[in-house]
């Protein structure tokens, strides 16, 4: 999730554990340890591409991350602090670092949670920014921190956050049930074969949700809204992986497919090859966009050494986005 409700998180939970002895120091800790897993993104500023990409959310967003720096942490913070117990610190920041990561698994990206086993949880529920999952939650705690450490009110308006956050999120697996079987219906009806389904919410709800469906030799793509009257449509994208030709058997083209879970199309333009990585859908809802979140030039030397190169995203491609979004999401 982003960084704003990582924090949000973080304090609520910093509250339950340390707030009636520590007063708003809990929640400031707690929003301190909510962002520190996300400081793996830093990687990309010391590493390739694709060696960036399989770093993002793994050992940091570990348990064994938890266990190990939740004392470390609440060493430090104890030897300042004038409340000393060191114990209370480590269990604080123990519970807002393993959080993080458990939150973060609910979105398409997911996380390895339990790492170094190569295993990348994603339920896929949840967009990694949500306004209905944050901004209530943001509104409870900033109540709680305005009532005194003693007070019942700031250990009801954090458990109120704290409730209604975690009802949302277990709705939203609902909500991609109900959408899961609308594509699923939809799929038999037009008697399409498929092999594998795959669903996530749009951007910013979860009104709207997009699949990814794999067939012999494509991908479609499909969005439902709750609001919807029409009949869903597939467009249609070629996987075009012979395109790849010897650059299959490269280690970074493997990485890439690993991280991508499969889920890939390769473009041709101007003579250079394009990875596009389905998960995460396009930046555009015109019929046939090749506009996708995360597209890569893959780049080989005269060496033949290969590196992925990230195609830049203006801000024009986002603002057109939320624009369609807002649109589909009213109904087809």
């Amino acid at each position: 999730m982003d960084s704003l409700t990582q924090i949000v998180l973080g304090a609520a939970v910093g509250e339950v554990v340390l707030g009636r002895k520590v007063g708003n120091k809990a929640i400031l800790y707690g929003a301190i340890a909510g962002t520190i897993p996300d400081l793996d993104i830093f990687a990309s500023y010391f590493t390739d591409t694709v060696s960036a990409l399989a770093i993002h959310r793994g050992f940091t967003h570990s348990i064994i991350f938890s266990l190990l720096f939740a004392p470390l942490f609440g060493w430090l913070v104890s030897r300042y602090e004038s409340y000393k117990d060191f114990k209370g610190w480590s269990w604080l920041f123990f519970w807002a670092l393993i959080t993080h990561p458990i939150l973060d698994a609910h979105t398409t990206w997911g996380t390895q949670l339990f790492w170094p086993l190569d295993l990348r949880l994603a339920f896929k529920t949840i967009f990694v920014i949500d306004p209905l999952y944050t901004l209530p939650f943001l509104v409870f705690v900033i109540l709680a921190m305005f009532q005194k450490r003693t007070s019942k009110k700031r250990r009801l308006y954090n458990g109120i956050g704290l409730t209604i956050s975690t009802a949302y999120l277990a709705l939203t697996f609902i909500l991609k049930d109900v959408a899961l079987t609308q594509f699923e219906d939809e799929l038999l009806m037009q008697n399409i074969d498929y092999k594998q389904i795959d669903t996530r919410p749009s951007p910013l709800n979860t009104i709207l949700w997009n699949a990814n469906v794999e067939t012999k030799k494509a991908y479609l793509l499909g969005t439902y809204s709750f609001f919807d009257t029409k009949d869903i449509t597939f467009e249609t994208y070629p996987k075009n992986h012979e395109l790849l030709g010897n650059l299959i058997q490269n280690e970074k083209v493997k990485r890439m497919i690993s991280i991508s879970e499969g889920w890939y199309t390769i473009n041709k333009i101007d003579d250079k090859l394009y990875f596009n990585d389905l998960r995460f859908g396009l930046l555009s809802m015109e019929p046939q966009s090749q506009n996708f979140v995360f597209k890569y030039l893959i780049d080989e030397d005269d060496l033949g050494n290969v590196s992925f190169i990230e195609q830049v995203k203006t801000q024009r491609d986002g603002k057109q986005l939320m624009l369609d979004l807002w649109k589909r999401v009213k109904g087809n």
